[in-house]
């Protein structure tokens, strides 16, 4: 379970720290932090102040929608939410210390929470808190949304939705399964209907706060009734940091459609990748026939048709979010999960998640469908992997596949690994894609 950790200007987050989503760097919080209370009842815990369980929130979460709690085949309609949905002129600023909070996830006192998260060697399971983020993400945007025209005994007619995960990052910090984590979070830019939301997290060590990761979340602010997009209070900046983090996100929203528009899928590969394709294909021809479709595979090497794993699950009620579809945090810890297991098989040895590139959410996915995840390796250099996990949706009664979401890893080995090879054309273009993915990861290009 979690607690909310309430934001106050007092002792408890006296020089506290805001993350900057563009840099590595910190910038101190201040005066961004301002007390906020949910409703719930007040508990202390040393020098910390929580508002119950991560449980409570969500029922809080719920109660706002108006959702009923308990599964139903059919839920209960929304859609006299809709004549409330403000416009965007109704809205009024906010600011990024509004949407600032923070949870704890107890792990040093909760033993059986220990169990959900704990991996084999006694660390925290990476899938878990990625599922935990998603969750928090949705947290952030109620926190932002401001509707003041609203009545008081209306639900809040929106619907927030994950679009993607932006660059996610990881420390060094070697996380462990007895000890606090505390996962923070704010809005730190918005356009008419979606928010950026950028979220960390930080686990103690010694008595102080260590960072574990950092990562971006683009949400979509959703109506009511999920039918279409709904305006959302724009940031005013009330400081020059978060004027400066504002800036950052308008750049890179710039730089996500530029990628987008570049697309291996959309446009033909550069000069450079075109000579890096020819030279894949002079690596494996063999040199003594020009018979069609011989090829040889380097040593100390493997070709990426073999290089891959897959599972496929039945979804179930239980993974829903508010809204009967299969909740993104749910996907998303599986698609880690499997993607360490192709990395592991790879490398035969434990390597260690350093990157996530980006997690795109392509469909909804209902709570009764079959889900089928390929994880790949797309792409390696010395050390590194770069894996691409796919995961469709089957229709059990025609066997067609509509893909969902797709996710992309970057794990190290202890060792350097074999070289996978493309095979055929169409794995050529996912090496390219798999390259470039992994030196925007590591910020080489």
């Amino acid at each position: 379970m979690f607690r909310i950790l309430l934001k106050t200007s007092g002792r408890i987050f006296s020089g506290r720290k805001l993350l900057l989503p563009q840099s590595k760097g910190i910038l101190s919080m201040g005066s961004l932090l301002t007390q906020r209370y949910i409703g719930l009842q007040k508990k202390s815990d040393n020098d910390h102040y929580y508002a119950g369980t991560m449980a409570e929130v969500q029922a809080e979460i719920m109660k706002r929608l108006g959702l009923e709690v308990g599964y139903s085949p059919v839920p209960k309609t929304r859609e006299h939410l809709l004549k409330y949905e403000p416009k965007i002129t109704d809205l009024p600023p906010r600011s990024m210390q509004d949407s600032f909070t923070s949870v704890i996830i107890p792990l040093s006192s909760d033993k059986s929470l220990q169990d959900r998260y704990v991996a084999f060697l006694g660390h925290v399971r990476l899938g878990r808190l990625m599922e935990d983020m998603d969750m928090f993400a949705v947290w952030v945007c109620h926190q932002h949304v401001n509707v003041p025209s609203l009545p008081a005994d209306v639900h809040l007619p929106y619907t927030f939705v994950t679009i993607l995960v932006d660059k996610v990052t990881f420390s060094d910090v070697r996380t462990r399964a007895t000890e606090d984590i505390r996962m923070s979070g704010h809005v730190s830019w918005v356009g008419r209907s979606s928010m950026e939301i950028v979220v960390w997290l930080e686990q103690k060590e010694n008595g102080s706060w260590r960072k574990i990761t950092r990562a971006l979340f683009l949400m979509a602010a959703r109506n009511a009734t999920n039918t279409g997009a709904a305006p959302v209070n724009p940031i005013k900046p009330a400081t020059d940091e978060e004027k400066k983090i504002l800036d950052g996100g308008e750049e890179r929203k710039k730089l996500r459609q530029k990628l987008q528009a570049s697309s291996i899928f959309k446009v033909e590969p550069n000069d450079f990748e075109q000579s890096l394709m020819y030279d894949l294909y002079k690596r494996t021809t063999p040199q003594t026939t020009i018979e069609l479709n011989k090829r040889v595979l380097p040593s100390n090497c493997r070709w990426m048709s073999d290089s891959y794993v897959v599972n496929t699950m039945a979804s179930y009620p239980e993974n829903r979010n508010a809204h009967n579809k299969v909740f993104g945090g749910f996907l998303m810890r599986n698609a880690l999960e499997i993607s360490w297991v192709g990395a592991n098989l790879y490398c035969k040895n434990r390597p260690k998640l350093e990157h996530i590139c980006d997690i795109s959410f392509e469909k909804p996915v209902s709570v009764n469908s079959f889900i089928k995840m390929n994880a790949y390796v797309v792409y390696t250099e010395v050390n590194y992997m770069q894996m691409m996990t796919i995961a469709d949706i089957i229709d059990s009664s025609t066997g067609d596949q509509l893909t969902s979401n797709v996710f992309y890893y970057t794990f190290s080995a202890p060792d350097e690994v074999p070289e996978v090879l493309p095979r055929s054309y169409h794995e050529t273009m996912w090496y390219i894609h798999g390259r470039r993915k992994f030196k925007y990861a590591l910020g080489l290009e």
